[in-house]
């Protein structure tokens, strides 16, 4: 089975127009996609996880 596809905070940032300040008061109030942190200490979000957090969205848009 291929790895997930991880994606870069920027990648994530750019795809759903946010400032990185902005997304992390999202994610202090729990409403952010989850992030993973590698052994490197870089950050990346897995494409699973950021289409299943815009799906919530998308209903409450409606």
């Amino acid at each position: 089975m291929p790895a997930p596809k991880m994606l870069k905070l920027p990648e994530v940032l750019e795809e759903i127009q946010m400032s990185r300040a902005a997304f992390y008061r999202m994610r202090a109030r729990g409403n952010a996609p989850r992030l993973v942190k590698l052994p490197n200490g870089q950050i990346r979000v897995r494409r699973a996880d950021l289409d299943s957090w815009l799906n919530r969205y998308e209903d409450h848009a409606a």
